[in-house]
């Protein structure tokens, strides 16, 4: 059995039991209690294995081995919304078939633990890095990067690492990340209230509102249930970037309000019709993906937040170029510049071979919609934890992580730092 994973498999399940999605923030914790206290239990933890650490202000924090020039793995410990659908308590923490469950399982906790005791035996071995390792934890990746915009004020951030939040083999380009809000004007709009969606990256997976009217029959055939006048749409939640993992409650209950309503029909034609080709737009590194993930009926609008992936080697002007067609008034409310390295480079190998030694498959880079804490770095990319053909699990129900992953990213995550800080 690889050493330490008990004690990582242990790690994971209580860190998973803070439920570290943000939340009202104070002076003290930036975003909420919940992320703060599962910060600190990281940084005990480290403590407690004998390593240095830092905790910046609720902020973030780091966990320090070695000295030299620093190198950085980026990782994070809050999440998204539990979101409904769950069969297993989302932040229980449970370790039931062989598997960990709860959200953060592998976005990002279980690897956030994986990557500290790789470190832990790495030194327990008595290995003596080249560099100064700089495990960096943030507590808000998933709604903004405050995170690592506060550590870059208050110390330096690295130019080279990984981040343990992607996929395998390795990832070589990460397309850029557009949030737009869009507001659609209706006139006479046949609803009171309408509300669905609860983070900007996450499917919506529940839709409600209040119908003017309602035509009993129409709603059935859309799949919506109805109560009295309210009308309500499940989904499945999945992660912005692969919204086709997901079922979006939005469109089922706005297409039953689009077919007596030509203002909402418009809306529902531009962001799932996708009329002025958005989605046409691509590069190697894939097409451009659109979430609608958030919708609200506030002062005579229907405001959609979308969430863009857009390709690698394009410009953010390209797609509002393309938004600009729409007609509507438009916010851009995040916005991340791609990360795009050439596949040959020498991080990219090293850690390529890593992969191929560990798991004896042959294999190439590879790009992604997500995006992740690598492109804060000069030279960043991300690796791990996904498999292909992994079952998608991340932003969604019953998250899980298997106590033999755990053990592959052990060993992966050991071998990788060796080899790159020795």
């Amino acid at each position: 059995m690889t050493f330490y994973l008990n004690e990582a498999v242990q790690a994971i399940a209580e860190s998973i039991r803070f439920d570290s999605s943000s939340d009202k923030r104070t002076a003290k914790m930036p975003f909420g209690k919940g992320a703060y206290d599962c910060l600190v239990h990281f940084l005990s933890l480290a403590e407690h294995l004998g390593f240095e650490t830092h905790n910046y202000d609720g902020y973030a924090g780091e966990v320090v081995y070695g000295t030299g020039e620093e190198f950085a793995i980026l990782c994070h410990l809050d999440v998204v919304p539990a979101g409904d659908g769950w069969t297993k308590p989302p932040f229980g923490g449970l370790i039931e078939d062989g598997k960990i469950w709860g959200r953060g399982a592998v976005d990002d906790k279980g690897p956030a633990v994986c990557v500290l005791y790789a470190l832990k035996r790495l030194k327990d071995e008595g290995f003596v890095p080249s560099k100064k390792i700089k495990l960096i934890v943030g507590c808000n990746e998933e709604s903004g990067w405050a995170c690592i915009e506060h550590y870059r004020d208050v110390t330096s951030l690295p130019d080279t690492g990984f981040s343990p939040d992607a996929d395998f083999p390795v990832i070589y380009a990460e397309k850029g990340i557009l949030h737009v809000r869009l507001h659609f004007p209706l006139a006479r709009a046949p609803f009171l209230f309408l509300e669905g969606g609860k983070s900007a990256n996450m499917v919506c997976d529940f839709c409600t509102a209040t119908a003017r009217s309602v035509g009993g029959a129409r709603a059935k055939e859309l799949g919506l249930e109805t109560a009295g006048n309210k009308l309500i749409s499940r989904g499945k939640s999945a992660h912005g970037s692969t919204p086709e993992q997901g079922v979006n409650a939005m469109l089922p209950l706005l297409e039953y309000f689009a077919r007596r309503n030509g203002d909402v029909r418009r809306a529902v034609d531009c962001v799932f019709g996708d009329i002025y080709g958005l989605k046409a737009l691509a590069d190697e590194t894939g097409h451009l993906t659109l979430s609608p993930n958030i919708v609200k009926y506030r002062k005579g609008e229907l405001q959609i937040l979308c969430d863009i992936r857009y390709p690698a080697t394009m410009t953010v002007e390209r797609v509002y170029e393309k938004l600009a067609l729409f007609g509507v008034k438009y916010e851009t409310v995040h916005h991340q510049a791609p990360l795009f390295h050439e596949k040959d480079s020498p991080l990219i190998q090293t850690l390529l071979g890593v992969y191929e030694e560990c798991t004896g498959k042959k294999a190439e880079p590879i790009a992604i919609g997500g995006g992740t804490y690598a492109r804060a770095l000069k030279c960043g990319v991300g690796f791990g934890p996904e498999m292909p053909g992994d079952a998608p699990v991340i932003h969604q129900a019953d998250e899980y992580i298997t106590v033999e992953r755990v053990e592959l990213l052990l060993n992966i995550y050991k071998m990788a730092i060796e080899r790159l800080t020795k």
